[in-house]
């Protein structure tokens, strides 16, 4: 009985919000019925409740995807924002200035009382330095190395020849990729100025790399027109001349046998299709024929 009793005013309230009444709309003056609906007060929740829901959530979307949220009052703007920041920029750059014209008038201020001011910069002692504990003797190790160059060294005629020995050492384990393959027009002839080798090839021949290395430069000359040099390891440099068309910029990473330009007849100093290849290595021009096959 208790239960039945705990349950009446929950059926009675279930009862009220599903109740029907009739909205009529009704002349005053003639009580003509113009327009009549039935509802319930479950159904009038509802329908107020999802518009409030509604309006809500489109409040809340139009103040944070559209640029009407810069009219609420507190909200920045994009502009007010970006010019916080160049505030910001500037006045870092007034305070440097500051410092700076401080420190100019106190050494002015000091040059005029007759007091020399005193630079901060390298007046401390070096401390990473222990001056005692380095030991200038000759090592064991040391004299013998300079024993075996200088016994290596004894037999030979001159010193260009020992340089020149050293050098066909250090590149005859090298293997070259031969940048291009044609007729050698021209052969490297250092008493007339010509370091290279002239290639004769048919036009827009690719031009391949003689090693790995980094592009050194990729420019044009008046003289050799479009030229592109490769510096390898080993202190190597490869030099290709008179390009019609460079395909790497300086800086660039290459594989040997990689195509870097196209062959061609760019420059006042080209008579025709051809490249002109030099190889140098430590600073001095060799022979690429003694190295490669063209």
């Amino acid at each position: 009985m208790a239960k039945e009793k705990n349950d009446q005013p929950k059926k009675k309230l279930y009862s009220r919000l599903i109740n029907k009444y009739r909205l009529v709309i009704m002349n005053v003056e003639t009580f003509e019925e113009k327009a009549s609906l039935t509802l319930t007060p479950m159904n009038v929740i509802t329908v107020f409740g999802s518009v409030i829901i509604f309006l809500v959530t489109l409040t809340i979307y139009i103040i944070a995807f559209t640029p009407l949220r810069e009219f609420i009052p507190g909200y920045p703007d994009g502009t007010t924002r970006k010019q916080y920041h160049l505030n910001v920029m500037k006045a870092d750059s007034l305070q440097k200035e500051l410092d700076l014209k401080n420190v100019y008038i106190n050494n002015l201020r000091q040059i005029l009382l007759g007091q020399v001011p005193v630079d901060s910069i390298g007046m401390k002692p070096d401390t990473s330095l222990k001056k005692q504990e380095l030991n200038m003797n000759i090592s064991e190790e040391d004299s013998t190395l300079r024993a075996e160059v200088e016994q290596e060294s004894r037999y030979n005629l001159s010193p260009s020849q020992r340089t020149t020995t050293r050098q066909d050492e250090s590149m005859s384990s090298v293997f070259f990729f031969s940048p291009l393959k044609g007729m050698v027009s021209e052969k490297y002839n250092p008493i007339q100025s010509h370091f290279g080798i002239d290639i004769v090839s048919p036009s827009n021949e690719p031009i391949k790399a003689a090693l790995d290395g980094t592009i050194l430069f990729s420019s044009w000359t008046s003289d050799t027109g479009y030229v592109i040099g490769i510096q390898h390891e080993n202190n190597l440099v490869s030099m290709y001349k008179h390009n019609s068309a460079l395909l790497k910029k300086t800086g660039a990473y290459v594989k040997a046998g990689e195509v870097i330009a196209i062959v061609g007849n760019t420059g006042e100093l080209s008579s025709g299709p051809h490249l002109h290849f030099e190889l140098w290595h430590n600073g001095k021009p060799v022979n690429p024929q003694e190295y490669m096959v063209f």
